[in-house]
């Protein structure tokens, strides 16, 4: 499924318009639709952990999110070897309204979610 970006992806602010591809539903890929060199790796933050998000109000007007929109959280994933090592970024979600098909970047305040990390290892969410 398509999705128009608003505002920018940190980092990548060429990037306005993106396909997104569930390969399960923990993992989903999103690939850049006029780039397709500038793709990543997406993780359903709800199957690893406890995740509460606040949306800003500046992003819910800017993805026209209303108390009956359809919304996605997903969370970039960097990959690397072993996959154990790879990294999520849980402070710079992307909100995604479903009914419009719009997408942005939120940065979540740090003082406001201790609990989240920028970059914690998939291999710190395995069941003991």
């Amino acid at each position: 499924m398509s999705y128009e970006v608003k505002g920018e992806i940190l980092g990548f602010q060429d990037t306005k318009n993106v396909t997104i591809n569930e390969i399960d539903p923990l993992f989903s890929t999103m690939i850049d639709n006029t780039n397709e060199n500038i793709s990543f790796t997406l993780v359903n933050p709800y199957l690893l952990r406890d995740y509460t998000i606040d949306i800003p109000l500046d992003a819910k007007e800017l993805l026209e999110i209303d108390k009956d929109s359809q919304v996605a959280v997903f969370n970039i994933l960097i990959i690397q070897k072993p996959l154990e090592k790879s990294t999520i970024n849980f402070l710079a979600p992307l909100v995604i309204n479903m009914d419009k098909k719009l997408l942005a970047q939120i940065i979540l305040e740090p003082k406001k979610h201790p609990d989240y990390g920028m970059a914690e290892t998939i291999e710190s969410f395995k069941e003991n």
